[in-house]
């Protein structure tokens, strides 16, 4: 089963680009499947992470950001992938 992480967080006024630099350089405990990092208006940073793992599998995530960089608590979904069909 494949399950994907998404981290997306809002940053501070102006600093758009520094909070997606340290999203960037970010490292997890264990290698993903993929991982891929996406920039929006407003300043907002997503990250995806795919995983080969159960859906209630412990899995490592992007932690917070100091609380300056970010205008609220990161939001995070978990979603596993289904066939299509």
């Amino acid at each position: 089963m494949t399950v994907a992480l998404m981290w997306e967080a809002r940053a501070a006024d102006g600093r758009g680009e520094e909070l997606l630099a340290w999203a960037r350089a970010q490292r997890l405990t264990g290698r993903p499947v993929r991982r891929e990092t996406f920039r929006a208006p407003r300043d907002r940073v997503l990250v995806i992470t795919w995983w080969d793992a159960p859906y209630d599998a412990e899995l490592p995530e992007l932690p917070e950001p100091d609380g300056t960089l970010v205008t609220r608590a990161v939001h995070r979904w978990r979603f596993e992938s289904v066939a299509d069909g």
